[in-house]
């Protein structure tokens, strides 16, 4: 072949070659030209480690699956995820993780997970509100978050509070020597009163740690109940009668009538059988010491052994020999004067 014709074929392949060439690179140039447009600078710091990437997705969540990071429902992330990513400048995206601690509130443990840098900032973050009076005990609000960190909130409450509080009332008993001996008789009832008592209490988590008593006051007073006992005692003679006494004394009884030799006056003396108290002289009639028995006394003589009782009679006379706990017993019959000698009795002061 001769050379122009060869030389004209060369430079026909070159061109061919080099359209084909061009075909190639210029769609690969543009790629990498568009790949340098849309690429965007990611710094991740995960928890203080730092990842830095460059990449063509267009959201936050899609940096952080090309790096195989997984956010937890707990972690804090300062760009929200689904933010677009910005070309024109650095994407810095902070994450901290969530660290477990547990709160005891009101005797129930609780595990929370936080990312708050102090516990009164964690206790805001989950809403747990601390009164003014509540207590943390293990820990204090300024205390840094550390995992697994535990302590307890105390619910501390302080109230007024009051109750009524009974007043019992008094039995009063009263003598009356017109009732039987051992019988008791309420002459009014009783009824209580009233108190009312306020205090204040303080309790921890429901259960009562102080309680300060603060007023007292009576609201109703009380009424005492009376109630009258027997005094008059009751003792049945040897003749049957049922005496009513108010006391007994054990005396020795001598016996006298209105002769001359147990009174020294003659029949026709104007005080003859009179006694001291200007009564006659008569069976019934006792001389007595008026400070041992007073005169005008009713009583009831007893004579111990087989003798009769003397019976009832009255303190009307007295005599010098009569001291203490002698009395002398007057009777009509002169003989059985001289028979009676000094004799044991029980003389019973009668009620009235």
């Amino acid at each position: 072949m001769l050379p122009l014709a060869r030389n004209i074929k060369r430079y026909f392949s070159l061109k061919k070659f080099a359209i084909g060439l061009i075909a190639v690179v210029i769609p690969v140039l543009a790629g990498v030209g568009l790949y340098s447009s849309m690429k965007k600078e990611v710094i991740i710091y995960d928890d203080g480690k730092k990842v830095v990437i460059k990449t063509i997705k267009s959201t936050v969540n899609d940096a952080l699956n090309q790096v195989g990071i997984k956010l937890g429902p707990d972690d804090y992330i300062n760009i929200k995820p689904e933010t677009e990513l910005q070309k024109k400048k650095t994407n810095e995206i902070h994450i901290k993780r969530a660290v477990p601690i547990n709160v005891v509130i009101e005797g129930k443990q609780e595990k929370i997970m936080t990312t708050a840098e102090t516990v009164k900032d964690a206790l805001a973050d989950k809403s747990i509100k601390l009164n003014a009076m509540d207590k943390i005990v293990g820990a204090n609000q300024n205390d840094k978050i550390v995992k697994d960190m535990k302590f307890s909130i105390v619910r501390v409450k302080e109230e007024i509070v009051s109750e009524e509080i009974p007043i019992p009332y008094k039995t009063i008993s009263k003598e009356n020597p017109k009732l039987n001996h051992g019988v008791r008789r309420s002459v009014r009832e009783g009824t209580e009163g009233k108190k009312e008592r306020v205090y204040r209490v303080v309790t921890e988590d429901g259960k009562e740690v102080e309680k300060t008593l603060l007023k007292e006051t009576v609201t109703l007073n009380p009424v005492d109940k009376i109630v009258e006992e027997g005094t008059m005692l009751g003792h049945k003679t040897s003749r049957g009668d049922t005496i009513r006494y108010e006391k007994v004394l054990n005396m020795r009884a001598t016996a006298y009538t209105s002769s001359y030799a147990d009174t020294g006056k003659h029949p026709g003396h104007p005080e003859f059988g009179i006694t001291y108290t200007g009564v006659k002289a008569r069976k019934g009639i006792i001389a007595v010491d008026p400070k041992v028995i007073p005169l005008g006394t009713k009583v009831y003589v007893e004579v111990l052994g087989d003798t009769p009782d003397y019976g009832y009679a009255v303190a009307a006379d007295i005599g010098s020999a009569i001291k203490g706990d002698l009395i002398d017993l007057y009777f009509d019959s002169q003989s059985y004067v001289n028979k009676w000698g000094c004799k044991r009795v029980k003389v019973y002061i009668l009620s009235e």
